[in-house]
C-alpha cells in the first residue's frame, strides 16, 4: 500500500494539530505525508493531556427537576418518553421499577439501567439524554438588577452569569464574593480559602478588573450551587448647594475627605454657604445622625485641616438663606430607592 505524499498547506497543519501547537518543517523537506502529520499531532495532544494542558469539562451530574429521555433497544415501554426526576432524585420506569438517578452522570445511569434490563433483554443498549436542566441553580444576590436564582445551562463564566442577572447596579462594590461547594474543587483564584466547616471554598474577585479585561483569569467558570454575592459599595453623599449632588462610591482601600467629595460634586454653587456646611454621620444604635460642623471656607483657604468622611456620611452644603430645620429633613433623601443619583468612579 502506497502512502500519499501530497503537499500540505498551512491551513492543513492548523486544522490537524491541537490549538496553540506550532510545527516547524525544515525547508529541505518538501513533502510531509498526511499520516505522519496526524501521528505527530496526536502525540502532541496526548502529551498535553498528560501535562494538564487539556482539561476536560466536568461531566454533568443529574439532579432533582431535570428532564431526561431514555432510549433502550427492544424496550419500547421506556423509550422516548420525557421523564422528570422527582425531588427525591428517583425515577420510576416500566420493566425496571424504582431507580435512583440523582447524583449520577448520564453514562452512569445508562450502565445502571443496562444492568436492570439484562435479565429481560439480551445485551441491552441504553442511551440517556438530558432534555431540560433544572438541578444546577446559581444564586446571584446583592447589587445586581435582577437578583435571584439562575439555572446553569452549559458552561457559563462569571461575567455571563452577571449578565443573566441584568448586570450590576451603579451602587455595586469593587469586589465580588463567591461561595462554592468543595465537591467542585477550590475556586481557582489567588486568595481562595475554605470556610470554617471545610465544605465550601470562598473567594473574592475584583469586579472592576474583570469588567475592564485587566484580569481575564478572574472571569472563572461558574459551577452548580455557586453563590455570587455583589456587595453594595461604601458611599458618601454630597447634597445641597453643589453642582452635582448625589452619592459617590468609595473605592477599595480608599477614603474621601470633604474637599475630595466637593470636587466629585463639581464644586459649590454661587448661592452656597460653605462656612455652614455639616457632616451628618450615623451612629450605631442612635435614631438620628450626629451633626459635625465643617467650615469649608477655612478648609479651602488652608486655615483648617480637612475632615475625613466615613462610609454613609452626608456632606450638606446649605444655601445662604437656608434654615437649620432643612438639615433635619435630609436623612430621608439618602435612603435607597429615592432616586438619588449615584456616581461610580
Amino acid at each position: 500500500m502506497r502512502t500519499s505524499r501530497l503537499p500540505l498547506t498551512r491551513r492543513d497543519y492548523e486544522a490537524a494539530c491541537p490549538v496553540g501547537v506550532i510545527i516547524r518543517i525544515d525547508a529541505s523537506q518538501k513533502f510531509v505525508t498526511a499520516s505522519t502529520l496526524f501521528c505527530l499531532c496526536a502525540a502532541i495532544a496526548a502529551a498535553q493531556a498528560l501535562t494538564g494542558d487539556a482539561v476536560p469539562a466536568p461531566a454533568y451530574v443529574l439532579g432533582a427537576g431535570d428532564v431526561i429521555t431514555i432510549r433502550a433497544l427492544d424496550a419500547d415501554e421506556i423509550s422516548d418518553k420525557p421523564i422528570r426526576l422527582g425531588t427525591n432524585g428517583f425515577i420510576t420506569l416500566p420493566l425496571v421499577g424504582h431507580v435512583r438517578a440523582s447524583g449520577l452522570t448520564t453514562e452512569q445511569l445508562e450502565a445502571t439501567l443496562a444492568v436492570r434490563l439484562k435479565p429481560l433483554i439480551r445485551n441491552p443498549e441504553v442511551s440517556v439524554s438530558v432534555v431540560e436542566q433544572r438541578s444546577q441553580p446559581v444564586s446571584i444576590i446583592g447589587s445586581v438588577n435582577a437578583p435571584g436564582v439562575q439555572q446553569l445551562q452549559g458552561r457559563k463564566t462569571l461575567v455571563e452569569m452577571l449578565s443573566l442577572a441584568g448586570g450590576v447596579r451603579q451602587d455595586a462594590g469593587h469586589a465580588i464574593k463567591i461561595t462554592r461547594r468543595l465537591q467542585w474543587g477550590p475556586i481557582p483564584v489567588p486568595g481562595a480559602a475554605s470556610d470554617v466547616t471545610g465544605r465550601f471554598s470562598v473567594a473574592e474577585i475584583n469586579l472592576k478588573e474583570i469588567l475592564e479585561a485587566r484580569n481575564p483569569a478572574g472571569n472563572i467558570q461558574i459551577m452548580p450551587d455557586d453563590v455570587i454575592s455583589v456587595p453594595r459599595a461604601e458611599m458618601v453623599y454630597v447634597i445641597g448647594e453643589v453642582k452635582k449632588s448625589g452619592g459617590f462610591t468609595i473605592g477599595e482601600r480608599e477614603s474621601l475627605s470633604t474637599l475630595q467629595a466637593l470636587s466629585l460634586a463639581e464644586g459649590l454653587n454661587v448661592t452656597a454657604a460653605p462656612q455652614n456646611a455639616r457632616v451628618l454621620r450615623a451612629s450605631p444604635g442612635a435614631p438620628k445622625r450626629t451633626e459635625i460642623s465643617v467650615d469649608l471656607r477655612k478648609i479651602l483657604a488652608g486655615k483648617e485641616n480637612d475632615v475625613r468622611l466615613e462610609p454613609d456620611d452626608i456632606l450638606f452644603i446649605p444655601s445662604s438663606k437656608s434654615k437649620n430645620v432643612a438639615i433635619r429633613s435630609l436623612e430621608a433623601a439618602v435612603q435607597i430607592g429615592t432616586g438619588i443619583a449615584i456616581y461610580h468612579r
